[in-house]
């Protein structure tokens, strides 16, 4: 019965095998080209430059 209240968060922790660390990994990232981002004119590209960092599967 206890678990049935975590249930959701059990299988999508079996189902997504993304850890804290790698999540932190990418926090610290975005915060990185955030500060390099200071003179950036526009947020368009400042995205364009998240998403070459991590480069992977387009949603």
């Amino acid at each position: 019965r206890n678990l049935q209240h975590y249930a959701r968060g059990i299988l999508a922790s079996a189902r997504f095998h993304m850890h804290t660390s790698l999540l932190e990994g990418v926090n610290n990232r975005i915060k990185v080209i955030k500060r390099m981002a200071y003179g950036f004119r526009d947020e368009e590209y400042f995205f364009l430059k998240i998403k070459a960092a991590f480069p992977g599967k387009m949603r």
